[in-house]
């Protein structure tokens, strides 16, 4: 396949390069130091499950230097969205099937309002990876899922194309009939873990280990669930305690992207995870105060570490 991948960090560099090895026609839309450390040197994955890399040549600084391609995966932050849409829409990329492997429930929205609605492929995506210096991406264990599926009954053999190239790339990937529960299952617990690591400024062994945050991680997931529910999604209403069992079975020095990003001083994605759950249950009529409270307290380092603050 011709595949775009926009977006060459932790997500991106790693599935990409996977594809790549595999034989693949990858191309990276990349900037800054990375795009030029790839450019020199190829794009290094290394991870337990061995080293895999791509070519100098499989990246561009812009999407509309992209050529025709088989299907586009995007990996950006939430923030530029709108800005990856409205760039794809104009190039030769236009027309490919589109797959988010971003964070949220969000993102599938914006890319089908903004490109053709039978273009966009739902998925989540399942991994622990950061780009170490540029040019080189670390996976941290052996995890690296994908569940992608339709969102429309012909978009399945698409869907199942793509499917077939990730297995064939070595990636562990399944297709779902349900694709958007599964993204509401994940971003239950995405949130439930951000909100708490970020708000406790602890990794998830801390959070759980103490009654009054452990009460608040299942709340802020309960909260999400009422969400999913009330936006016509099939979610169980004992899915937020399954979702606490299962933080009860991480490694207690886990934590989330968004309290690495706040500890390092970065933009964070608080408006698609907490405050986007806030921001959803206005419009629904729905109290979610947990939710409310976190996005209320980590407002003033959405941007960044604010001035003035070590």
């Amino acid at each position: 396949m011709r595949i775009a991948v926009i977006g060459a960090g932790g997500v991106g560099g790693y599935f990409g390069a996977r594809l790549a090895a595999a034989g693949n026609e990858v191309t990276f839309v990349a900037r800054g130091a990375h795009l030029e450390a790839i450019r020199r040197s190829g794009l290094v994955v290394s991870s337990p499950l061995g080293e895999f890399r791509a070519p100098p040549a499989s990246v561009v600084a812009n999407i509309s230097e992209l050529g025709p391609v088989d299907v586009v995966l995007v990996a950006v932050k939430l923030w530029d969205t709108e800005d990856v849409a409205g760039q794809l829409r104009s190039s030769a990329a236009r027309t490919a099937p589109v797959l988010s492997l971003q964070n949220g429930v969000h993102a599938d929205g914006i890319l089908r309002d903004r490109l053709a609605d039978e273009q966009v492929l739902g998925g989540v995506c399942f991994i622990s990876a950061f780009i170490r210096e540029p040019g080189v991406v670390v996976h941290n264990g052996t995890l690296q899922r994908i569940v992608l599926g339709p969102y429309r009954d012909a978009q399945k053999a698409t869907s199942d194309a793509v499917l077939a190239t990730f297995h064939d790339a070595g990636i562990d990937a399944e297709t779902s009939d349900d694709i958007e529960r599964v993204v509401w299952e994940k971003f239950v617990f995405l949130v439930g873990l951000s909100a708490t690591t970020a708000a406790v400024r602890a990794p998830i062994g801390v959070v759980r280990a103490h009654e009054e945050s452990r009460r608040l991680l299942r709340e802020v997931m309960a909260e999400t669930v009422a969400v999913a529910q009330a936006s016509g999604v099939r979610l169980d209403s004992g899915f937020a305690d399954d979702r606490l069992d299962f933080c009860d079975t991480l490694p207690a020095d886990m934590t989330s992207s968004m309290h690495h990003d706040l500890e390092q001083g970065n933009r964070l994605e608080l408006p698609w995870l907490s405050g986007g759950v806030a921001d959803l249950a206005d419009r629904l009529g729905i109290p979610v105060p947990r939710n409310r409270t976190v996005a209320d307290i980590l407002a003033p380092y959405v941007m960044g570490r604010p001035a003035g603050h070590a």
